[in-house]
């Protein structure tokens, strides 16, 4: 499956990577998907997923990127408090 989306710095990709797999406790970054896909009830499968809705697709997205971005701003806010 192609990735559309384009990140700013090419090089954080892995650590995007990472980040992904420690937010819902997977050691591969590949099966994140999965495990959110799993956890919401969306009938995601390797390979092309068609069938799903917007709805699904969403849940799944929405699961990932929500936890990821949850964690980067508790980052943030704990080097800005150890900055002080």
């Amino acid at each position: 499956m192609a990735r559309r989306n384009k990140i700013l710095v090419p090089e954080a990709r892995s650590g995007l990577d990472q980040l992904k797999a420690k937010v819902v406790n997977v050691q591969n970054p590949e099966d994140a998907k999965f495990e959110a896909a799993e956890e919401t009830g969306v009938p995601l499968k390797k390979g092309y997923n068609g069938q799903l809705t917007s709805e699904q697709a969403g849940k799944v997205g929405g699961r990932l990127g929500g936890s990821m971005v949850r964690e980067l701003v508790k980052m943030a806010q704990e080097n800005i408090s150890k900055r002080t």
